[in-house]
Formats: C-alpha cells, sequence, structure tokens
C-alpha cells in the first residue's frame, strides 16, 4: 500500500496556499479557490475548501477544517475491499468509479475517514511506444 496523497480540510483558501508554500517552503502545483494542491516528493498535498461548492453543484467539504484525508493506493481494491469486511472496518464509500479512478472509504477506529483507491494499471496505449 502506498500513501498517494492527504487531503486537509480547510476554511480559507488563500491563508491556507500561504502558510504552506510560503511558510512551511512546499512549491505550489495549482491553487483554486476550492482545491489547491502542492508539490511534495511523493504524497500530493491537496487543500479543500469547507466553504466553496464545486462544480456539478456539490455542496462544500463535510468534513470540519483541519482534518486530514489520507488517500491511499491499492494493486486491487475488491481484494482490499473484501479484507476491510472481513475485519469488520466500516465502510462509508463502497468501491465506485470517482474522477477517474475506482475509490471506497473506510473508518478508523477514531473516526478518520481514509480512501483507498485502485492503482491505475498502464494499458497498452498509454505507454510511449504505443504512441511512437
Amino acid at each position: 500500500m502506498k500513501l498517494n496523497y492527504a487531503i486537509v480540510f480547510v476554511t480559507d483558501m488563500r491563508r491556507a496556499v500561504s502558510f504552506y508554500r510560503d511558510v512551511l517552503g512546499i512549491p505550489l502545483k495549482f491553487e483554486s479557490p476550492g482545491w489547491s494542491e502542492l508539490a511534495t516528493e511523493g504524497a500530493t498535498l491537496a487543500l479543500h475548501s469547507t466553504a466553496v461548492s464545486h462544480p456539478g453543484g456539490d455542496a462544500p467539504a463535510q468534513e470540519p477544517p483541519g482534518r486530514c484525508r489520507p488517500g491511499f493506493s491499492v494493486p486491487d481494491l475488491d481484494s482490499f475491499h473484501a479484507r476491510m469486511i472481513e475485519f469488520k472496518v466500516a465502510c462509508t464509500q463502497q468501491p465506485t468509479e470517482t474522477f477517474g479512478a475506482r475509490v471506497a472509504q473506510y473508518v478508523d477506529p477514531d473516526g478518520l475517514v481514509i480512501s483507498v483507491a485502485e492503482a491505475r494499471r498502464l494499458e497498452i496505449r498509454d505507454s510511449p511506444e504505443f504512441r511512437s
């Protein structure tokens, strides 16, 4: 299992970006009112506004500000999901196609929601040899 990203829920995007970029020194990949990403070595650090509605009419984030949601990737989400069910881990989102990836969400013993996505398999048409 690999840590893919961490989402930090924030109330003020400009203030949060300023802190992570200017104070901590993490390079900014991009910034928007509802979602910004910083370029760490390895996993993506994403900032998610709790105050902004998102395209498609999605409501603002339901997580309280100051919380974090880690996102992991696994090679086989169905097997992972079966294991979580076997261990009676609460599942808040069954494996579902979301933003081009299969993602499920589980709750740790302290109530932290954890997202788990299936690692994308490289398709032959995506390989550099195919595009040549």
